[in-house]
């Protein structure tokens, strides 16, 4: 996947689904939240201000957080570079993801 367009496309898909398993089950936002921490460890100075940024993101109201994860606009497009989801979605989610966005790219070329 080349097309930078389809590459922000596909990250939003993901973190659109990820907003509809949050607001099934807010408490999966822990699992962001330990992903920080561990992260905030071993992470240079520079990624380390994203991770920051999360880390005061997932301490707003939820609707707020879910807002930010469908969000396009450009805050939340540059905030998905470093998404602290990883292990929400299920292999098969993110794969059906991949295939959808894989064979829209294939249409394009």
């Amino acid at each position: 996947m080349k097309n930078h367009r389809l590459i922000d496309e596909r990250s939003l898909a993901f973190d659109r689904l990820v907003a509809e398993k949050l607001r099934r089950d807010p408490t999966l936002v822990e699992k962001a939240r330990s992903n920080i921490s561990r992260w905030l460890q071993t992470t240079d100075r520079r990624a380390a201000a994203d991770l920051l940024e999360w880390q005061r993101l997932l301490d707003q109201p939820l609707p707020d957080l879910l807002a930010l994860l469908e969000s396009a606009d450009e805050h939340a497009t540059r905030l998905r570079q470093s998404s602290p989801f990883c292990g929400i979605l299920s292999p098969a989610e993110r794969l059906a993801i991949i295939r959808e966005f894989y064979a829209r790219e294939s249409v394009a070329a």
